[in-house]
């Protein structure tokens, strides 16, 4: 069936012309899966520089949390642009106050907060891992297998999705010690309540034998693993890391960036679990596609940062502070509760595909933040890797954006804004690829 949308060979010849020359003069690390280039976006549509229209369950990486270019944020930044673009961190502007006063008022953590503000989630990450030290006076952590923080050397020593991030970087930041993402579907451990046996491993095995919780500053988590396979933990584990934390003076950190505002259909997808972490890492979904994140932490802990402690150039930037607090307005109001309606909607209806195709072992998520991990047996559930990267090529073929994540899982993040008639279009388009992939790889 020939998709309207689609009015040239994919690349066109534009995108062709203009891939040559990023060849010549950028990066050839960026890890691209497809010749898209993009001409234009407009909520949930994005359209290439040869006028192809595509459906975008991608959003920039869970980035464009409003969608692409919303009025309203283009109008808080331009807004912002007229006043001034940049003052830096040494001296105060009203944006960067409101945003930190708005944290204030929705952060997870049931007490007061302050933020620190940066342009990045690796950056984020970053400063979420020195203020763990500073308070604590302690030098190691704890990480966990698959989890995917940031590719700087402090972030990356955390960083196990896959071990192309390492190759090459050894050694980066020292004191990290990795430990088993829960995973019913994977499990790595003996048990069937993989949240209760990564406990165990914690407290009765690495404190036992090989790391000092006296030691350890800090445990950094995803509460929904991102890049190592959409992962929804099982109910009561964070609850019980947390408790696992209390007991010996550990700091909680919960790493939001991809998970957090409103992404799950919650505003921080560890408000599922009603678990308060210590320090929390937000960007991506923050500024709808402007570079703004933030280290968030309990007031108690981040007032006892030494003037000169951390700081940066450009953190507290009023464009992005403006187009986070424009983001937080339509979130908290309206796109949150989308994410909830329309993710579950979403979600019974790619259980339902998975009913007919057998190499869908599994379909998991919340809100907009879902996963169909695929298989070659459901027996021994192995990964299909190449089915997966065969279904995200014809996807775009066919005029839908999507990546993978883990070893085999196709991920949907699409705008917060997207509406079940655009979910119904993609899932036409998503299924329509899932045959022509089955067919190219059987």
């Amino acid at each position: 069936m020939k998709n309207l949308h689609i009015r040239t060979e994919l690349p066109g010849p534009k995108a062709r012309a203009l891939i040559a020359r990023d060849a010549l003069v950028v990066s050839p690390s960026y890890p691209r899966d497809y010749p898209f280039v993009m001409s234009h976006g407009r909520a949930a549509e994005v359209w290439d520089v040869d006028g192809n229209r595509f459906l975008d369950f991608a959003a920039g990486i869970a980035v464009c949390s409003t969608g692409h270019s919303h009025p309203a944020v283009v109008a808080a930044v331009k807004a912002a642009a007229d006043r001034f673009l940049h003052i830096s961190s040494d001296y105060w502007h009203e944006g960067q106050v409101l945003l930190g006063e708005r944290i204030d008022a929705l952060a997870p953590m049931r007490e007061p907060v302050m933020s620190f503000f940066t342009q990045s989630g690796t950056e984020s990450v970053e400063g979420a891992l020195k203020l763990a030290r500073f308070v604590t006076g302690r030098q190691r952590f704890i990480g966990f297998l698959g989890g995917f923080h940031g590719r700087t050397m402090g972030s990356l020593a955390f960083t196990a999705s896959k071990y192309t991030q390492q190759k090459g970087f050894f050694a980066n930041m020292p004191g990290v010690t990795h430990v088993p993402y829960p995973n019913a579907f994977r499990p790595l451990l003996a048990g069937p309540d993989q949240g209760r046996a990564v406990l165990a491993y914690i407290e009765d095995v690495l404190f036992v034998s090989n790391v000092p919780a006296a030691e350890v500053a800090a445990i950094l988590i995803e509460p929904i693993l991102g890049e190592g396979g959409y992962v929804v933990p099982p109910d009561g584990f964070l609850a019980g890391l947390r408790a696992l934390c209390d007991r010996h003076g550990i700091l909680l950190i919960f790493d939001e960036v991809q998970s957090g505002i409103g992404r799950t259909g919650k505003l921080f997808a560890c408000e599922h679990s009603q678990v308060a972490p210590d320090i929390m890492t937000l960007a991506k979904g923050l500024g709808s596609g402007m570079p703004i994140g933030m280290v968030v932490a309990k007031r108690s802990i981040m007032q006892r940062w030494t003037r000169g402690a951390h700081g940066n150039t450009y953190g507290g930037n009023p464009l992005c502070c403006a187009a986070a607090l424009a983001t937080l307005d339509l979130v908290t109001a309206e796109y949150c509760a989308n994410a909830a309606r329309v993710g579950a909607y979403f979600l019974g209806q790619l259980s339902a595909l998975a009913e007919r195709f057998e190499v869908i072992g599994e379909v998991r998520g919340k809100g907009l933040m879902i996963g169909m991990e695929l298989v070659t047996d459901r027996a021994t559930r192995a990964p299909a890797r190449s089915l997966c990267d065969a279904l995200i090529t014809r996807a775009y073929h066919n005029g839908l954006i999507l990546l993978s994540c883990g070893a085999s899982t196709v991920r949907f993040m699409p705008p917060l804004l997207i509406s079940t008639a655009q979910v119904d279009e993609a899932l036409e388009l998503l299924e329509r690829s899932l045959i022509e992939a089955l067919g190219t790889t059987r």
